[in-house]
This record gives C-alpha cells, structure tokens and sequence, in this order.
C-alpha cells in the first residue's frame, strides 16, 4: 500500500497532482486509514501510470476518463472502441498542426518583410499589413520607405 505522498514519488507527480486526478474521478484511493490518509494499492499505481502516459501522448482528462473506462472493460470492448479515440485524437493534431503551420509561415512572411531598424514604426510593414484587409504582406522595408 502506497500513502499518497509514497504514490506521487513512485510516479514522479506531486500530491496535488494526484488529488487533481481524484478530484476529477480518474483515480480513487482503494481506502483511507482510521485518520484519513489516502492509501492506494499497486493496481492504482498501474492506473495512475495509465492516466500519466495517456497524458503524455496529449489525450485530456476527458479523453483519459473514457480510455480508463474501456480498460477497465477490456472483455466488454472491442479495439476498435480505442482506435477510434486515438484516430479522432490525431485527426485533431493533423488539424492544429496545420494550423500552427500556417501561422509560421505568416509569421515568418511578416518578420521577413520588416527590417527591423530602430526608425519610427510610422511605416512599419508589418503594422500596415495587420491593418490591411487582405492577406498580402508587402514586402518593402522600411528603410528604402524611409530614404535609408
């Protein structure tokens, strides 16, 4: 039996990480001695480090609920309960990282159209292009703006 500050060293958390997952119903403690620490067992170890790998690999405390709940089922599931949980999951990733992708190279479209200099941000491109209503971004300086 693990006392919780036992348990949260074993996996490398603290204890209010621990109470969190307890909070949001993801681990219980299997009991509670007569003065009312939590003690967990080895099978909430194998939990907890259920949950701390899922959360890992980006599934959220939702997303971890309901993994915990088909494994706790296993016999009662099929693999496909998981893949589609997993699929659904990268489905999300491959968005964002489009996403994320798309503002780097705005992003980087913007720095690369500005020159940086200490000179008044009066004509700065990328204030200008952020004011603007279209998505070009001039690629002047400000400097050749600014006769330097």
């Amino acid at each position: 039996m693990y006392r919780i500050g036992e348990l949260a060293k074993a996996c490398h958390i603290n204890n209010d990480t621990l109470r969190f997952y307890e909070k949001n119903g993801l681990l219980c403690p299997s009991s509670r001695t007569e003065s009312g620490y939590r003690l967990y067992t080895e099978g909430d170890r194998e939990i907890l480090q259920f949950i701390l790998r899922a959360k890992d690999v980006g599934f959220t405390l939702a997303e971890i609920k309901e993994l915990l709940s088909i494994e706790i089922n296993k016999a009662d599931k099929a693999c496909a309960d998981v893949k589609i949980l997993v699929d659904i999951k990268l489905n999300a990733v491959e968005k964002k990282l489009a996403e994320l992708s798309r503002f780097h190279t705005s992003l980087k479209r913007l720095s690369d159209a500005c020159c940086g200099s200490s000179i008044s941000a009066e004509h700065c491109t990328i204030l200008e292009a952020l004011e603007s209503d279209t998505d070009d971004v001039r690629h002047e300086r400000h400097h050749k703006q600014g006769g330097k």
